[in-house]
């Protein structure tokens, strides 16, 4: 958020601590203790549908050699092309990603290896926009659009314990892992290694973000040691 490395806490912006005004720094800090990915958020895309962080978003793709994705304010074709001329792997798609037409069009346009939908969920029920607007939509029906549009990887955030360090929701992680047949990224509420061990038990799960966890020192030097 405006070029500085910031957590929300659910999401919340006013809720933001700042930890680094050097976000090249921080990810090359995260890729050396055995990151596979580097998952960025432009939060003022998200909040305000107009992405503030592409200059730095390329320099951090052009940083690192492990694979960025990026999510925050790709709501169109045109976001989506500017996200992945920056060298990034991945864009997740968010708030758009309720248009079963639009998920099958950039599918085919971008290739489904260069997408996620990111699932963020209020008691079961999708948020959008930032996640100040909650849908009627449950995050497993959307779940099972997105594969039946061509989507292969889901980010799935459950907003209740997004940034409070509380343990992640294993319950919700499980049942989106038998609902649909994906490549399943869990997100929120990791608190330290423990979470990471308890996650890595859930069937059918393919990976999860930390992030909090990170910055408050959490976590090992070398997060490849969690599960070894």
């Amino acid at each position: 958020m405006n070029g500085k490395v910031v957590r929300l806490e659910r999401g919340e912006a006013a809720k933001k601590t700042i930890y680094s005004s050097d976000p090249v720094f921080v990810a090359k800090q995260w890729e050396a203790a055995g990151a596979d990915w580097i998952h960025l958020v432009d939060l003022d895309a998200a909040f305000e549908g107009q992405s503030q962080n592409l200059d730095i978003i390329r320099a951090i793709a052009s940083a690192v050699s492990i694979p960025c994705e990026l999510g925050g304010g790709m709501r169109d074709e045109t976001s989506i092309r500017r996200g992945l001329d920056t060298g990034v792997r991945r864009i997740i798609i968010g708030t758009r990603a309720i248009e079963p037409a639009f998920l099958a069009e950039s599918a085919q346009t971008f290739g489904a290896d260069s997408l996620a939908v990111g699932i963020d969920a209020k008691e079961g029920k999708v948020s959008v926009k930032g996640w100040i607007e909650t849908l009627e939509i449950t995050a497993l029906d959307l779940a099972r659009e997105a594969v039946n549009a061509g989507i292969q990887t889901i980010i799935y955030t459950d907003i209740a314990t997004d940034g409070m360090l509380k343990g992640p929701n294993l319950a919700a992680m499980r049942e989106m892992a038998q609902a649909v047949p994906c490549n399943l990224i869990a997100s929120g509420g990791v608190s330290g290694p423990q979470d990471i061990v308890a996650l890595s038990k859930v069937s059918g799960l393919h990976g999860v973000i930390i992030g909090r966890a990170l910055y408050e020192g959490l976590m090992p030097k070398d997060l490849r040691s969690i599960l070894s």
